[in-house]
């Protein structure tokens, strides 16, 4: 039509094409499941691993203790797990590459897709997201604080305050990219 109004089924804007939705949805599937998850975190640490090796870790993950330790039982439970379900699902996904007959596990190009939907933090860090809010809340209340003349702050003017403010929020930024990027494969 050319009066500008749309037919029926046309759409304005980009379309949602189905392959995106459906390997969203494999991405969330995949992620659902905590052996899965600690697969894409041993694989996006330390690479490929031979199958063995994978199980080890795991199942030290999962029984809280160093891979070493590890009993054959929790071992070959685990080895069992991946070998005759995660792992095929995975490569079926395009998340790994499985090599089921030479029994290694590599990342496939979908891994660093997957990888952005966690966010791994340590037991002893803060995520993100609660960095940024704490630093906000400590600039705002410094910046008030020395725009009140509060003493001791108001020693401070409130230009520096303001720049040094801005220092702090803008090495945050690099430091979290840098620590982001260090993080993809």
């Amino acid at each position: 039509m050319g009066s500008g109004q749309l037919e029926r089924g046309e759409q304005t804007g980009p379309s949602h094409d189905s392959e995106d939705d459906i390997s969203r949805e494999n991405i969330f599937e995949t992620l659902s499941n905590e052996r899965r998850r600690m697969v894409v975190d041993s694989l996006r640490d330390d690479g490929a691993v031979e199958l063995r090796e994978l199980s080890r870790r795991v199942a030290g993950w999962e029984n809280d203790v160093e891979p070493e330790a590890v009993t054959s039982t929790q071992r070959r439970r685990v080895y069992n797990a991946l070998q005759q379900s995660h792992l095929p699902k995975m490569d079926a996904n395009g998340i790994v590459e499985y090599d089921r007959d030479r029994g290694t596990v590599e990342p496939a190009d979908a891994l660093s897709d997957v990888t952005v939907y966690l966010e791994v933090v340590p037991e002893e860090e803060i995520s993100w997201g609660t960095y940024y809010t704490l630093l906000g809340t400590v600039l705002l209340l410094l910046n008030a604080a020395v725009a009140l003349g509060l003493s001791p702050f108001s020693l401070f003017g409130v230009g520096i305050t303001a720049v040094c403010s801005a220092a702090c929020v803008v090495i945050s930024g690099l430091v979290h990219v840098l620590r982001q990027r260090s993080m993809a494969l």
